[in-house]
């Protein structure tokens, strides 16, 4: 066998997988026009589709693999790239806004619009909400915005334009993903390569209402045989997309049931309704004949039922009743559907029509007449891509592979990625969990590891997320690393050298428990390290009676107050100071028994048999001018570890104390995050970061008396 000769670039090869057949139209593009060089058809043989969507992928594979090895052999080429469309089954349109406000007045560049175009699809991508296991459930098809103001003034755009407060609305559509995924899965079996992916009303809406003329109020509906999908433009660009599940399948069906013949059957009788005398053979074998006008008048209800659901949609999306409407797809022939839309919409008959006329304007064929409604779509595809109506034109490649890609006009590196499954959480990661305790009634707080960020190249070089995408990019992206929780173990906390006792919700705990959030931790520093023996021998002090022993015991205490005066006569003392040996111990002293002996007074020496003071546990010393001579001199007291400065700051109007940290090191924003009352692993929308006013980033570090935003961005 003759080995055929590649596809050419320049050569489209476009395949519309609709319900009931696939077409695959092929041509290039001459003059501005899409030329078609040869065009195949081919009914499934049984319902492989239902509603749009791909049910048998082995037998809608085969019909794809015949239409397109018929298209080999009358070009002489092997075909392997190929530009497809999602039906609009399940279509989700969803509205979003979003509001960026700056401090001053601002320039407004392309990242700017970029921010707050993808705060606004966020808005509108949280109303879809995700699977339980938190895998996306819709791929985004597109968005169109729908309206801008500048400072609260409407703008059709703000690009170089100066203000403060940016809002944007758009309109966002979205596909379920085993739409797509099954679309990718038939052209996989089919040997051939996705080389574009388009919606099916995007696509039949390049052929059949071209951009210089949507600066009117026109509508397409496209009536295939499982659903009609519906696009709506105006002011220049499309506003909305929506699908109705009522199409051509319901015709046939009501042909079926009146007169008991199979689905075949049907579909063939539907397109003989012209004819004086239709024969045909019911599920009983028995040979029939229908006139034509008793069919005409069999199909009359079902084809009411359909022109009013295209209505129906069409007001609810449009607002209204539109300027024209153009009829597609093969269901669109349906004698007297078109007066009967028109009827529905309480329109002129004249502005309802059949799609067709404006093909010629992208498109021509010397081999084949193309006003056909039914070639609304495939030929769209073609003219899509030879035309770069889509931006991807022929592919983008992603880690190594093709995209799938949805998007008409202009599309950045963020659309894309979301477009194949990636989330915001991909691109900034998530900081590993808090671990957040108390130490003796004080909230200690330890962060999470940070999170790796992604590896974003474009092209080979690292670009930013706004970044636009062209035909033949080529994108690396490795998502964000979540990091790890904070770990502490009792032994972290109170230093390895800590000789007191300490209990974890009550319980008694050794130094290598490991912590959880919540715990309540309480220290005892009962000494048990001895003071240095003094310089005469003494004999072994006798153990201490048992009242003394049960005295002697540690107790866990409650924080004591942080300054203890003695009495107002006679003359106030100083503060006695508190001793500390590691950074979350206190001292807890034993107060003598009541009546208490005059501080003023000499002191008998205590006896050598007494057990040896601890430092921690030893009398204050008393002030110089008071002191007696007679009493011996005090141990210095063991300085504190060093520990970073408490700050005392602004978060969201309300004041907010954080004591130093372990390592003496400074305070970020992103120490504020668990603070801010904003759950940082779930976002669904953009977040507003401000100090002072001004907007800054994560790594941003803090001052006393700091004023720190960080809040959600307003709808």
């Amino acid at each position: 066998m003759t080995k055929r000769r590649p596809q050419d670039s320049d050569v489209i090869f476009a395949l519309d997988i609709g319900t009931r057949s696939i077409i695959g139209i092929v041509g290039r593009v001459v003059n501005e026009r899409f030329q078609v060089l040869a065009i195949e058809k081919e009914e499934h043989g049984k319902r492989a589709m239902l509603d749009g969507q791909i049910e048998d992928i082995a037998q809608v594979a085969k019909v794809a693999r015949r239409v397109t090895d018929r298209l080999e052999e009358r070009l002489d080429c092997a075909l392997s790239r190929v530009c497809v469309a999602a039906a609009g089954r399940a279509l989700r349109t969803e509205t979003g806004s979003s509001t960026l406000e700056f401090p001053e007045i601002t320039r407004v560049n392309n990242d700017i619009i970029g921010r707050l175009e993808s705060a606004a699809v966020s808005d509108a991508e949280a109303a879809l909400g995700q699977a339980p296991d938190g895998q996306r459930r819709f791929y985004l098809v597109g968005y169109t915005v729908s309206g801008y103001h500048l400072d609260h003034y409407p703008m059709t755009t703000l690009r170089n334009h100066n203000g403060q407060l940016l809002e944007a609305a758009v309109v966002a559509t979205f596909l379920p993903r085993e739409v797509v995924e099954s679309l990718y899965a038939v052209m996989e079996a089919s040997g051939l390569e996705v080389a574009s992916l388009t919606l099916e009303p995007i696509a039949a809406l390049n052929a059949v209402i071209p951009a210089d003329l949507r600066l009117l109020n026109l509508v397409l509906a496209d009536i295939g045989a499982g659903t009609s999908d519906i696009a709506v433009c105006r002011d220049g660009a499309v506003v909305g997309y929506t699908m109705a599940t009522v199409a051509g399948d319901e015709i046939t069906e009501e042909l079926m049931r009146r007169y008991l013949i199979p689905f075949a059957t049907a579909e063939r009788m539907k397109t003989q309704l012209g004819e004086d005398f239709i024969t045909y053979r019911d599920v009983l074998g028995m040979e029939q004949k229908v006139s034509g006008s008793q069919l005409r008048e069999a199909v009359q209800a079902p084809a009411r039922v359909l022109a009013q659901e295209i209505a129906q949609r069409v007001l609810a999306l449009n607002g209204g009743s539109p300027s024209a409407l153009f009829l597609a797809g093969g269901g669109s022939k349906l004698e007297n559907l078109r007066e009967m839309v028109a009827e529905a919409l309480d329109m002129d008959e004249n502005r309802v029509a059949l799609a067709g006329n404006n093909y010629e304007i992208s498109a021509f064929s010397e081999d084949y007449d193309l006003n056909d409604p039914e070639l609304a779509t495939p030929l769209g595809i073609a003219v899509s891509a030879g035309l770069g109506l889509i931006s991807d034109s022929y592919r983008i490649m992603l880690n190594g592979k093709p995209a799938k890609l949805f998007r008409s006009g202009a599309l950045t590196v963020l659309e894309l990625l979301m477009m194949n499954g990636y989330s915001s959480v991909d691109l900034l990661g998530r900081t590993g969990k808090n671990l957040s305790v108390m130490v003796d009634g004080q909230r200690m707080v330890f962060r999470g590891q940070p999170a790796q960020p992604c590896i974003l190249k474009l092209n080979g070089e690292e670009a930013p997320p706004s970044a636009l995408v062209y035909a033949g990019d080529n994108i690396e992206f490795a998502p964000a690393v979540s990091g790890e929780p904070a770990r502490r173990t009792l032994k972290d906390l109170l230093g390895a050298d800590f000789t007191g006792g300490v209990t974890i919700n009550g319980r008694i705990a050794d130094l290598d428990t490991l912590l959880n959030t919540g715990d309540q931790i309480m220290t005892s520093l009962h000494p048990v390290r001895p003071v240095p023996a003094p310089a005469r021998t003494a004999p072994e002090p006798p153990a201490p009676p048992p009242e003394r022993q049960e005295a002697e015991k540690p107790r866990e205490m409650p924080a004591p107050e942080p300054m203890v005066q003695t009495p107002a006569e006679p003359p106030s003392r100083e503060p006695v100071p508190r001793e500390s040996a590691e950074p979350f111990r206190r001292e807890v002293r034993e107060q003598a028994p009541e009546p208490r002996a005059n501080p003023w007074e000499k002191r008998p020496a205590e006896p050598q048999t007494e057990a040896p003071r601890s430092p921690l546990t030893q009398p204050s010393p008393e002030p110089p001018a008071e002191r007696p001579s007679a009493q011996p001199a005090e141990r210095p007291p063991e300085p504190p570890k060093s520990l970073g400065r408490p700050i005392q700051l602004m978060l969201n109007g309300k004041q907010l104390k954080l004591p130093g940290k372990e390592d003496g090191s400074a305070y970020y924003l992103m120490d504020l995050l668990e603070f801010s009352g904003i759950d940082f692993e779930h976002l669904d929308r953009g977040v507003e970061l401000q100090v002072n006013g001004r907007e800054c980033a994560f790594s941003q570090e803090l001052r006393p008396q700091d004023d720190v935003i960080i809040r959600y961005l307003e709808k």
